[in-house]
């Protein structure tokens, strides 16, 4: 099991440039993009929301991963759940080997009492631009995501807009990361903590405003 932390912040579409020039002349990077098209899977009762989790598989340009998150906490922007994630050889959920690398009994339970129906429930299609960064001596991976969410319901797609930035830690200390991002904020105006996760918002979207967390 890990623990994911990171700090997630609503970027204003007119900042998106002004952020990505201060993470150039930050980094002396131009940044990578990868272009990341993710499936999201929940049983038609919401079992998995309910649970306070998340199922996701995720088309990046070399292989296919599947992932199962608790939504864990989220104060000020800043985010730490537990997180499973496994490659898969295509399109297509292996939840046997999710159930036997999740040591949460909860969360696990929540996972095999939804499998046998789980289904599509909506996608979140955008392209992410990283840099990796060191500051005061944590190695803090920073990205980009721009794009949409679209859920298909009665026959329509709704869709909304993801533009936002993501400071994920991968070693140090956690002060150090919110040092990186305060002076990333103090930088590019605009910039606001974003409590909810892409999944949230996703569910938020499917049911009308009033989804599930």
């Amino acid at each position: 099991m890990g623990i994911e932390r990171e700090i997630k912040l609503a970027l204003p579409a007119d900042q998106a440039d002004a952020a990505t020039q201060w993470f150039i002349a930050r980094t002396g990077e131009t940044g990578k993009p990868l272009a990341l098209d993710n499936l999201y899977f929940d049983t038609p009762s919401l079992t998995l929301a309910r649970s306070k989790s998340a199922l996701r598989l995720r088309r990046t340009p070399d292989s296919w991963l599947q992932t199962f998150k608790t939504v864990g906490t989220a104060q000020s922007g800043m985010h730490s759940r537990h997180e499973w994630e496994m490659p898969v050889a295509g399109p297509a959920l292996e939840i046997d080997a999710l159930l036997k690398v999740c040591d949460d009994a909860d969360a696990a339970a929540a996972l095999r009492n939804a499998a046998p129906q789980v289904i599509e429930l909506f996608r979140t299609n955008f392209t992410r631009t990283l840099w990796l960064v060191v500051h005061q001596g944590a190695h803090v991976e920073a990205a980009i995501d721009r794009g949409e969410i679209l859920a298909d319901v009665d026959g329509s797609t709704r869709r909304a807009p993801i533009c936002e930035v993501e400071l994920e830690l991968k070693s140090g200390d956690e002060a150090a990361l919110h040092a990186f991002a305060a002076e990333l904020v103090a930088s590019v105006p605009g910039l606001v903590p974003e409590n909810a996760s892409k999944a949230q918002r996703g569910y938020e979207l499917r049911e009308g405003g009033g989804g599930a967390t």
